[in-house]
């Protein structure tokens, strides 16, 4: 196990104007993975802007970012449990299909001609032969197709170029999301649109910008990472680059490249990203154990995952799996300091299950009450209620119509309580639970 003091990110600067957040509070909604239509359950807030060191630090409390949306689940109550894993790209050794999958397309992209051609131009050395076959360098394979790197003559099948772009929306990029959406996602076109897309991965609220570490310059921010091959746009990785992290938020390729295993080949090249400018880690998103869909996740290692309750990274190996296997909640701290799981925590999980869209299961949870304080809920991760009070809730930073305040220069604030989840405090209260209080001083609330 990782240490929480080891494995997180460095404090973020308490630039509270980069962090702009207004809380929407725990919610329930339909279950995009076993349909169960009210059977997920997170905490919301929306953003206007997130600086990325601030963001990292909620991605390792459990947060994820869904255009300019922020929620953090609740695993013990959700029918899908959502867990964040992260892979060390320092330590990645990619599997025989990986390394296949990427052999493959490279082979394609420089075609046979090339391929023996150079071969003859430009011999390796024994050694560099000998290092090739028995040693699989990422980080060199990755770029070994593209054409700004190639030795010429002769000139390769296909002239294969990869490039960071800020993540704004333009017509090409829109025509392979409609693509991806339409044949390989498999959406009706009534559920496809320019907006849909500009919002979900066009409108991120991360600043942009650069920084340098150890006197190399590295990127940070939201960023599209576009895959063409001789002049046309086959493949988008949407990237949050952040201090310590490539986030991988989405990744989309056109039906005719389906043969070249392109959902691979673009975490492969993520991963050789954090590795080669020093992000190190690669996040993957959430991982379900219990969709069938979810578990190719695991397949790249190591990975690790974030424990709910204590923040702690715990390796996701054979041995986590099988406890995840066995029940759908699972925090390795809790169980280390020997407190008994509830009934409906141990309970095993049915693996696998197929159901229609309109299909409902009995016994899906009620509408959570709206009166209820998130410290109430038996959410994982949360501040009790104890803890919430410790923290310096007077002095929270407002921006109300666009006038700078603190929490105590409200009315009626004193005479507020965090049990009322209507007041002032109960909603603010709510959120400083959920990100806890250090990212509370570096945040601004707004409100219209």
């Amino acid at each position: 196990m990782q240490s929480a003091a080891s494995a997180s990110a460095p404090a973020a600067p308490p630039d509270t104007d980069a962090n702009l957040l207004t809380p929407i509070g725990y919610q329930n909604s339909s279950c995009g993975y076993c349909h169960n239509k009210s059977g997920s359950l997170s905490y919301y807030a929306s953003v206007t802007s997130l600086s990325p060191e601030f963001y990292q630090s909620l991605i390792d409390r459990g947060f994820r970012r869904s255009g300019k949306l922020l929620y953090k689940p609740d695993q013990k109550n959700s029918c899908c449990p959502q867990y964040t894993i992260r892979l060390d790209s320092e330590l990645f050794h990619a599997s025989k299909d990986q390394r296949q999958a990427l052999n493959r397309f490279n082979k394609y992209v420089l075609g046979e001609k090339y391929t023996k051609e150079a071969a003859r131009l430009y011999p390796l050395s024994r050694d560099q032969a000998k290092k090739r076959n028995t040693d699989f360098d990422l980080v060199e394979r990755v770029h070994e197709g593209e054409r700004a790197g190639l030795k010429t003559p002769p000139e390769p099948e296909h002239a294969l170029k990869i490039t960071l772009e800020p993540d704004k929306f333009t017509e090409e990029k829109y025509v392979l999301f409609e693509n991806y959406q339409r044949n390989v996602h498999n959406e009706p076109p009534s559920r496809i649109s320019k907006g849909g897309f500009r919002n979900f991965l066009c409108s991120s609220p991360l600043t942009r910008g650069k920084k340098t570490v150890d006197g190399k310059e590295r990127k940070l921010g939201s960023y599209h990472q576009c895959y063409r091959i001789d002049g046309k746009l086959i493949a988008i990785g949407v990237l949050d680059l952040l201090p310590q992290t490539v986030s991988a938020v989405y990744f989309m390729y056109h039906e005719s490249v389906n043969q070249f295993s392109f959902g691979k080949l673009g975490a492969l090249r993520e991963i050789a990203l954090a590795k080669e400018e020093n992000y190190r880690w690669w996040y993957a998103g959430f991982y379900i154990h219990s969709c069938a869909k979810m578990r190719y996740k695991g397949d790249y290692s190591p990975q690790y995952m974030l424990d709910p309750e204590s923040y702690a990274w715990d390796p996701l190996d054979a041995e986590l799996k099988k406890k995840l296997d066995q029940r759908k909640y699972v925090s390795l701290s809790r169980e280390r300091t020997g407190k008994a799981l509830t009934d409906d925590t141990t309970s095993v999980m049915k693996t696998d299950v197929a159901m229609d869209d309109d299909s409902e299961e009995d016994g899906d949870p009620p509408v959570p009450d709206p009166d209820t304080p998130l410290f109430s809920r038996n959410m994982p991760g949360i501040l009790t209620k104890e803890q919430l009070l410790e923290v310096d809730l007077d002095h929270i930073n407002l921006r109300i119509r666009g006038q700078e305040a603190q929490t105590c220069d409200l009315m009626g604030w004193d005479g507020g309580h965090v049990e009322d989840t209507a007041s002032m405090k109960g909603i603010i209260g709510d959120l400083v639970s959920a990100i806890g209080p250090q990212l509370a001083t570096q945040m601004t609330v707004s409100f219209g």
